[in-house]
């Protein structure tokens, strides 16, 4: 599996997680849009921080 796990960091670094087996992130006009492997649909007024495609991890930067 592929999927990927979705984490906001805040402005001192501290990640938690936001949402487990991500599967889509779309962009938004007011943020970002996560759907899981479940069906599970999260939306955060924020931007994509960075990504780790290695660790399969999604950081996000709320705002």
């Amino acid at each position: 599996m592929c999927e990927a796990n979705a984490y906001l960091v805040d402005k001192s670094g501290q990640e938690s997680l936001f949402l487990e087996s991500v599967d889509k992130v779309e962009p938004e006009e007011e943020g970002i849009r996560l759907v899981s492997i479940f069906g599970e649909q999260k939306f955060i007024k924020g931007k994509i921080h960075s990504l780790s495609l290695v660790e399969h991890k999604v950081f996000i930067q709320p705002e």
